[in-house]
C-alpha cells in the first residue's frame, strides 16, 4: 500500500496544475447540456495522460484507470455544469461569458478529479482493480447522473462503489463534512390548476371562483406535512407561485399555482404527494369546480452507505488530523443527483471545506460573488485517491 507521505508529495508536485485547471474552468463556465468545451478539455488532459476514455450521455466524459491486478471497480464523480448567475468577483480568473458562472464549485470539482486522476494513473502498477472516472453533465437541471447511469457508466466493469465530493464554504478548508445514511432530500415539482366559471362579480351566484376554491386548496395544503407525515422524517410542501384572474369585478375561471415537495424517503414522498392530488381533486368538487394536479419528478434523496461514510472518515483523519471531520446532524432539504448513484451502488457523499475566512471566502454556493479557498483542491485530490484505493483494497 502506497503511504500518505508520498501521496501528499505527489499531489502538492501537481496542485499549480490542479488550480490552473480549476481556473480555467472558472473563466469558460457552460450551462447543463452544453458542456462541450468542458468535455473536450476533460478529453485532452485524458488523452495526455493516456487513460482510457469515452464520451457518455452527450457532453459527459467516462474514463477508466485499470490496475495492474484484477479487483473490484470503484467510481469517482465530479459535475461540470455552470449556473445563469453574473460572475461579480474581482479575480483574475473571473467569469469571461457574461450570465455564466461556477458559482456552486463544479469547476473545483472537476480540477479535483483530473488531479486524482493524474495521481492514480501515476501508480496504476501498484492498483488492485479499476477507477472509473464520470466527469457528469447537468447536476444543476435535468439529473446528468441517472443519464449517465442509463448509458452503462456503472457497467462494463461492474462499478462497486462511489464517491463523490461537494465543496462547501461553511466548513472551513482542512475539514470535511459527513453524513450516515439520509443526506439529501427527493425533489418534485408541482402544478396546481382550479378550473370555477365566470360571471359579473356583481352576480356571484352564477360563476364558480377559482380563486376561493384556490384559497381553500392553499389552506388544506398546510396540513399535508403536520397531520400526515411522521415527524421524525419530515417534509416541505412550498407553494412558490400563485396565478389567476383578469379583473377586479369578474369572478375568476381559472387559478395556477405552482411549488415544490421535499421529502427524506421514499414512503413520506408518495404519501405526501398522494394527499396533495386528493385535496386538489376533491376539494374544488366539492365546490363544483374542477383540480387539476400535474407533478414533475426531480431527483431522489441521497441516502450514504455507512460502510463507504466510514472510509471517507478513516482518511480524512489520518490525513487531515483528529478536528478535521465533522459530522452532519441533519439531513438537508436540498437536493443532488449524485443520488442516482447512491441509489445504484454503495457511495458516499461528502462535502470538502473550501472556506476561509481570513481569505474572505466566505460566500455560499449559487451567488455572484461565490469563490473558494484553492487549497481545497489539493486535500480533495488526495482524500479521493484515498477513498479510491482504500475501497479497493479492502
Amino acid at each position: 500500500m502506497i503511504n500518505n507521505d508520498l501521496l501528499r508529495s505527489k499531489v502538492y508536485d501537481i496542485e499549480k496544475w490542479i488550480i490552473d485547471i480549476r481556473r480555467d474552468f472558472h473563466q469558460h463556465p457552460e450551462l447543463s447540456l452544453e458542456e462541450y468545451r468542458t468535455r473536450d478539455r476533460i478529453i485532452e488532459y485524458l488523452r495526455e495522460m493516456e487513460i482510457e476514455h469515452k464520451i457518455v450521455a452527450d457532453t459527459g466524459v467516462m474514463g477508466i484507470i485499470r490496475g495492474k491486478e484484477v479487483g473490484k471497480t470503484v467510481g469517482l464523480r465530479a459535475d461540470m455544469d455552470a449556473l445563469p448567475i453574473d460572475d461579480k468577483k474581482d479575480v483574475s480568473y473571473k467569469s469571461k461569458i457574461r450570465g455564466k458562472m461556477h458559482a456552486c464549485g463544479h469547476d473545483a470539482h472537476t480540477a479535483i478529479l483530473l488531479g486524482a486522476a493524474r495521481m492514480l494513473n501515476s501508480i496504476r502498477d501498484n492498483i488492485r482493480g479499476n477507477i472509473k472516472l464520470i466527469f457528469q453533465p447537468a447536476e444543476e437541471t435535468v439529473g446528468g447522473a441517472q443519464r449517465m447511469i442509463e448509458e452503462g457508466v456503472l457497467e462494463d466493469p461492474y462499478v462497486d462503489g462511489v464517491f463523490g465530493l461537494h465543496v462547501d464554504n461553511s466548513i472551513e478548508t482542512g475539514q470535511i463534512g459527513i453524513k450516515y445514511g439520509q443526506m439529501k432530500a427527493a425533489s418534485d415539482m408541482i402544478k396546481i390548476i382550479i378550473h370555477g366559471k365566470n360571471s359579473h362579480g356583481a352576480y356571484p351566484q352564477d360563476g364558480i371562483d377559482a380563486i376561493v376554491i384556490a384559497g381553500q386548496v392553499i389552506v388544506a395544503l398546510q396540513t399535508v406535512v403536520s397531520r400526515n407525515v411522521d415527524p421524525r422524517s419530515s417534509a416541505v410542501v412550498t407553494l412558490g407561485t400563485i396565478q389567476g384572474g383578469s379583473g377586479g369585478n369578474i369572478i375568476a375561471d381559472k387559478v395556477e399555482m405552482t411549488g415544490i415537495v421535499r421529502t427524506l424517503n421514499k414512503e413520506s414522498r408518495e404519501l405526501v404527494l398522494q394527499k396533495i392530488k386528493d385535496i386538489v381533486e376533491q376539494i374544488p368538487l366539492s365546490m363544483g369546480g374542477r383540480g387539476e394536479f400535474i407533478r414533475k419528478e426531480s431527483y431522489t434523496s441521497l441516502i450514504n452507505s455507512d460502510f463507504m461514510v466510514d472510509i471517507v472518515k478513516e482518511n480524512s483523519l489520518n490525513i487531515l488530523g483528529d478536528n478535521s471531520v465533522f459530522e452532519i446532524p441533519y439531513p438537508s432539504f436540498g437536493v443532488e443527483d449524485f443520488s442516482y448513484f447512491a441509489e445504484a451502488r454503495p457511495a458516499a457523499f461528502f462535502q470538502l471545506g473550501s472556506g476561509n475566512k481570513n481569505k474572505g471566502i466566505i460566500h455560499q454556493g449559487h451567488t455572484p460573488y461565490f469563490d473558494i479557498d484553492e487549497d481545497c483542491l489539493a486535500i480533495g485530490v488526495l482524500l479521493q485517491v484515498k477513498n479510491a484505493l482504500e475501497f479497493l483494497n479492502r
